[in-house]
């Protein structure tokens, strides 16, 4: 058999492939980035006919799949977390009107949190939406649990969510990959069918498929009760004490407790909604004490109906917040077992590597934009330009860590820095603060969700600067192209590009402007120019594109044209370079006696020249004309 590494992404794409799915649509996110990527690279192994797309935000994605199930077609639609709720208008629908071919929502959860603005339970999400959920703790039974999933789906005419979360995502296991599941028929014959009591339904229709959505979700949770996905481990065991875990912690668990020297039963949970009642009843009657662990809210423990001897995150058990680690579940499993009457291990202590750690020389470093990076030079020539004292709204993405140069002073979710701008500008001006206000957002985040809020803001009148960072891909998640780029998803062609200049004009905007932010000079007049459009009488929101590649997407332009430099012998570590403009390969001497420039990442870009305002950092060439 060939069996090889596999990362839990790529086993949820094998799994979609392997099971005749002809739709997979996304928005990229982390911790679900690699699930769509996978998908394409398998369905050339497989050589399976699916249709792939990196939509142009989660709710065009879910509708898009949506449709091909509701033409009869098996179909998926990835996103992180966050990413469900832009697409929750649709998900609530479709709970009510239901699927014809098997639809599945992976929605990976971030608990933590890693990479998110919030660590929110998906699972949640789904029981106020009605909508079941699988939840697998290995990349294996994630690949395996698809299957269910779309039978499920077809079964109950029913969109089903698939729950993964980052710790399985980025995990890797030794999985098969030879043949698929199920032999490839070819693409079913099937098409839409005109049903308008529920694809159209009227409210009236709508309260009757709410009564049907109830009968599902009853019946469902019967079916769970005796699914293999839930089972019970150490059953022989005798005690007062029992645990109930689903997804990762469920393993993590288990290896706490071998650590701890304890034998306990475990209820694994792989359907944590609808929960399957009778299951769970039955375990729950055996123990004196119950422990849940579940990650990273309260979706299993708040459905168990007789909680009265249950301790998880509502009684403060387990941590309400933050990552259910091996750390974190062994103290929780210690402090409950020795309280339940158990002798466990003590954790092991080695005051020698203590030490060792502690005395770790390990300095703090926070994540910053990458060497080369457009987004610095746009944020180091905005705050030249407006000062401190100005607003700066910003946006998700990369460019977030803009706040590092203390050039974003807020971000809340994808769009925000333009509807914030605008909150602003309208609060300012009722308090008569005159501030200026630069709001920055990305590309692939403008086409997301940034045209409504600019339409909203030129057509109410407010002013102030909008700067889209346009580095031609959505960089933070794995280049995954935009609606501005040429080709699409499987790296074909696209018909046509969508150009972000023409979107701005159309959405009324009457100073737009494209501009080099490697060109400081020409970018900070063009960023004067921007402000004084916007405060003109006539004036309005400014857009300012600034626009140059990802030099991790494309070092093109800087290959065609390096400036390597050097760090004069007069510099003395003000550190004005290595704050201001905060370039990784600018780094400051343990002494702090000079800043010297570590080449092993510099990229040549040239940019931290404009960064040292007494001159000490100069092109190399002009070095050697000094020489």
């Amino acid at each position: 058999m060939n069996s090889q590494p596999i990362l839990g992404n790529e086993a949820i794409a094998i799994g979609i492939i392997e099971n005749g799915c002809r739709v997979v649509t996304a928005y990229p996110g982390t911790p679900s980035s690699e699930i769509l990527a996978g998908v394409m690279k398998h369905k050339k192994r497989l050589k399976r006919d699916v249709y792939t797309e990196w939509s142009i935000n989660e709710k065009v994605a879910f509708e898009i799949a949506l449709a091909a199930s509701w033409t009869g077609l098996r179909a998926v639609v990835t996103m992180k977390q966050v990413g469900l709720n832009v697409a929750s208008d649709p998900l609530f629908s479709a709970a009510y009107t239901g699927v014809k071919g098997g639809f599945v929502v992976i929605s990976a959860d971030d608990p933590g949190p890693h990479s998110s603005q919030t660590e929110q339970d998906s699972r949640l999400m789904a029981l106020v939406a009605k909508i079941p959920v699988f939840d697998p703790s290995t990349p294996a039974e994630a690949r395996e649990v698809i299957k269910d999933a779309f039978a499920l789906s077809e079964r109950y005419k029913i969109p089903v969510i698939l729950r993964p979360t980052t710790r399985l995502c980025h995990a890797v296991q030794s999985l098969s990959i030879d043949g698929a599941h199920e032999p490839d028929d070819g693409i079913p014959s099937v098409k839409f069918h005109r049903d308008p009591p529920r694809w159209t339904a009227t409210p009236k229709f709508r309260n009757l498929l709410h009564v049907e959505l109830n009968k599902k979700l009853k019946d469902i949770a019967d079916e769970f009760s005796d699914s293999p996905l839930n089972y019970v481990v150490n059953a022989s065991s005798n005690g007062t004490m029992g645990i109930i875990a689903s997804g990762v912690a469920f393993q993590t668990a288990q290896q706490a407790l071998q650590e701890l020297g304890a034998r306990v039963p475990i209820l694994k949970i792989g359907t944590p909604f609808p929960l399957p009642q009778k299951l769970v009843n039955s375990f729950c009657a055996q123990f004196e004490t119950l422990i849940v662990l579940e990650e990273p809210d309260v979706c299993i423990e708040i459905q168990i109906q007789d909680r009265s001897h249950v301790k998880g995150r509502l009684d403060g058990s387990v941590p309400g917040a933050g990552e259910l680690t091996p750390e974190v579940i062994f103290l929780v499993l210690s402090k409950a077992l020795s309280e339940a009457g158990y002798q466990v291990n003590q954790p092991p202590e080695d005051p020698e590597l203590a030490a060792l750690i502690k005395g770790l020389p390990l300095p703090v470093k926070p994540p910053r934009l990458c060497p080369g990076c457009s987004h610095r030079s746009a944020f180091f020539a905005m705050k030249r330009t407006f000062g401190p004292n100005a607003i700066y709204p910003g946006d998700i993405g990369c460019y977030t860590l803009g706040t590092n140069l203390r050039a974003v002073d807020t971000f809340v979710d994808m769009g925000a820095s333009i509807t914030m701008a605008n909150g602003f500008f309208q609060a300012n001006r009722l308090v008569k603060d005159e501030r200026p206000i630069v709001a920055t957002i990305g590309d692939s985040t403008f086409l997301h969700s940034g045209v409504a809020p600019l339409i909203n803001a030129v057509h109410t009148g407010a002013r102030f600067v909008l700067l889209i960072l346009d580095n031609h891909t959505t960089a933070m998640t794995g280049f995954q192209p935009t609606a501005a780029n040429d080709y699409l998803a499987d790296r074909m062609e696209a018909p046509r590009k969508v150009s972000i200049p023409d979107l701005v004009r159309a959405c009324g905007v009457g100073y737009v402007n494209v501009a080099d932010p490697y060109d400081q000079e020409d970018f900070i007049r063009t960023l004067k120019e921007a402000q004084a459009h916007a405060q003109s009488p006539d004036g309005g929101v400014a857009v300012l594109i600034a626009e140059r590649p990802c030099t991790l997407y494309d070092q093109s332009p800087i290959l065609e044209h390096p400036v390597p430099v050097v760090i004069t012998e007069e510099c003395d570590g003000c550190r004005y370079c290595t704050e201001a403009f905060e370039c990784p390969a600018l780094v400051l001497r343990p002494d702090k006696s000079r800043v010297d420039i570590d080449y092993s990442i510099c990229v040549d870009c040239g940019q931290c020249i404009d960064a040292c305002h007494k001159g000490f950092i100069i092109p190399k060439i002009l070095e050697i004309s000094r020489a």
